[in-house]
């Protein structure tokens, strides 16, 4: 049985079963915002469920499986960086991230409209000053939004993550893909693609040896000074044209912006 200080009180609609205590692990990785962290594995618990972002019978492993696996990401991320999660979902990797390392200023770029009114909901309620959601594709942002980091977790096998991912980057940048014990055949076949994405350096590293019970294996895909490649670099120039044109994308904490999508 799992032990660590007790969650706050389960709001009305969480499962049955409930959500487990929070693990000593979320203390050590979440620190000072750790009460934040226990609230936003309530809201996964209940209105994730709710909203069909998380299957009901996640809710009992939540911490390891979702949020701690998520978080200990922050340990590869450099300091004082601007992240972009790519498909972010209900937040994960990013919300975990952005929650362990206050110090990063973190995108949350989702395309469909009840995801987002989620990671909206979520961020207001966890007063995350540092997290801004955007609704919107990668693809669509290309030469719109550019950052020292991307990260993704369950998006796409990464020959093509790499694709919608590695152009958002600046150069020089990196892109950390969570992948579970397939990491090292995923980038093993994907490495002619990355090459003409602008990839320079890669490797598989673990997040969370010593922390949690199971490292995350994430997929660590550096760029030199054209991220994307060809491709992306000609979209980068059309896009700033247009943006001298008419303005940039904006975002806001807590607020949406750039797509125009409605579902």
């Amino acid at each position: 049985m799992e032990t660590g200080t007790p969650a706050t009180a389960p709001e009305e609609g969480l499962p049955e079963e409930g959500l487990p205590e929070a693990p000593p692990a979320a203390r050590t990785v979440f620190g000072e915002r750790f009460e934040a962290a226990v609230r936003y594995a309530e809201l996964l618990a209940s209105a994730g469920v709710q909203r069909g972002l998380i299957g009901p019978r996640e809710v009992p492993r939540l911490w390891e499986r979702h949020v701690l696996n998520c978080a200990v990401l922050a340990e590869v991320v450099p300091q004082g960086v601007t992240l972009c999660d790519v498909g972010s979902g209900a937040g994960l990797p990013g919300i975990p991230v952005a929650l362990a390392r206050p110090d990063l200023s973190v995108t949350l770029l989702e395309p469909l409209l009840r995801r987002t009114n989620f990671l909206e909901e979520a961020v207001r309620d966890l007063g995350l000053s540092n997290v801004t959601v955007l609704r919107g594709r990668a693809e669509e942002m290309i030469g719109r939004l550019s950052v020292d980091v991307v990260t993704a977790r369950a998006v796409a096998p990464l020959d093509r993550l790499a694709g919608w991912g590695l152009p958002l980057l600046r150069p020089y940048g990196e892109m950390l893909a969570l992948k579970g014990d397939s990491a090292e055949q995923e980038l093993s076949e994907a490495r002619g693609a990355l090459t003409k994405l602008g990839a320079v350096e890669w490797s598989v590293v673990r997040a969370g040896a010593g922390t949690v019970e199971t490292p995350t294996h994430v997929v660590r895909v550096q760029v030199g000074e054209s991220p994307g490649g060809v491709r992306a670099a000609t979209r980068r120039a059309k896009a700033a044209r247009a943006d001298r044109a008419g303005g940039g994308v904006r975002g806001s904490a807590g607020g949406r912006g750039g797509g125009r999508r409605r579902r």
